[in-house]
């Protein structure tokens, strides 16, 4: 039955976290003490896990009505789990929060206060320090986000979260974007909306490891390049355009010489040197094409983002 109490629901996505899951529920039960006036909903997303974190989700609840669970006939990754929370989610205002607490569920109240009284669309977080993260990872992570903030027209700040606050317009708006190839961080900054960012410092996991190597987090930026931005192809065109021009430069010095001093057997060990070169160029362009072409090529098969194997929402 309806209340006039304002709703909340947390998307909550996992994968082979048995360990975290219960630690997670004692803190955000903590913070919903705070929440005074505000109904909880914690939607749990189960990504295919292969330990016994759907367990733990059913014994919660089973213990609390507030908990609801949606677990994945496989692995689809986190990106659909939170289109599916977001999908299933029946809240006036939906939050996504990671279940490691890396994500501190203690910002929440504030996040609502702002978004009730500030006149905000979404209240997301931000990171302002990576301590306890690998320095290669930490590097490479800025430099991915001030690229992104360099090609696309799109913002990505940088440090951004997936914790963040949305109303239900914001939420709506994110569910009309049923494109195959997600990348979250790029579609909550495309559609819009007025947003407030908070800043914290990294937390430490509470429990379990890292799903993210540095080799995932490599494809994820690169489908948030492809995603977002086209200035790939561009580059891929100059870079022939350009080669273009030093070939031709290069044939008229290799014809005016030949006039001038004749025509010698040399300089094969450097002309093999240059032909490896440009092949590699040419390889790379086809790659970047490629990449482009593949992600249409899945676009275009229209298939479902994540499939259901149980859930105890009515949906």
């Amino acid at each position: 039955m309806r209340t006039d109490m304002d709703k909340i629901t947390v998307i909550i996505p996992c994968y082979n976290e048995q360990e975290a899951i219960p630690i997670f529920y004692k803190e955000i039960c903590k913070t919903a003490e705070e929440l005074s006036g505000v109904e909880l909903e914690l939607l749990f997303v189960n990504d295919g896990s292969k330990d016994g974190s759907l367990k733990e989700m059913k014994d919660l609840a089973d213990r609390d009505p507030r908990v609801k669970y949606v677990s994945f006939s496989r692995n689809f990754g986190k990106e659909a789990a939170m289109y599916a929370g977001l999908s299933y989610a029946a809240g006036d205002y939906v939050a996504i929060m990671d279940v490691d607490l890396q994500d501190p569920p203690g910002l929440l109240p504030e996040m609502y206060r702002i978004i009730k009284e500030e006149d905000y669309d979404c209240v997301a977080t931000r990171r302002v320090t990576r301590k306890g993260e690998p320095p290669i990872r930490s590097f490479f992570a800025r430099r991915f986000y001030g690229l992104m903030h360099r090609l696309s027209k799109t913002e990505i700040v940088d440090g951004a979260r997936d914790y963040r606050l949305m109303t239900r317009q914001f939420v709506d708006e994110l569910l009309r974007l049923g494109e195959y190839n997600r990348f979250s961080k790029g579609l909550f900054g495309w559609v819009g909306f007025r947003t407030r960012w908070l800043e914290y410092e990294n937390v430490e996991r509470s429990a379990g490891e890292t799903k993210w190597s540095f080799w995932k987090l490599l494809i994820y930026s690169i489908e948030g390049i492809v995603g977002f931005t086209t200035a790939p192809l561009v580059m891929a065109a100059f870079l022939g355009i350009l080669f273009c021009l030093v070939a031709f430069i290069a044939i008229c010095f290799i014809v005016i010489r030949t006039i001038l001093y004749g025509d010698p057997v040399s300089g094969w060990p450097s002309m093999t040197c240059i032909i490896v070169f440009l092949g590699g160029i040419q390889l790379f362009c086809m790659g970047i094409l490629g990449e482009y072409l593949a992600k249409t090529y899945m676009e275009t098969k229209h298939r479902p983002i994540f499939i259901c194997k149980e859930t105890n929402i009515d949906k």
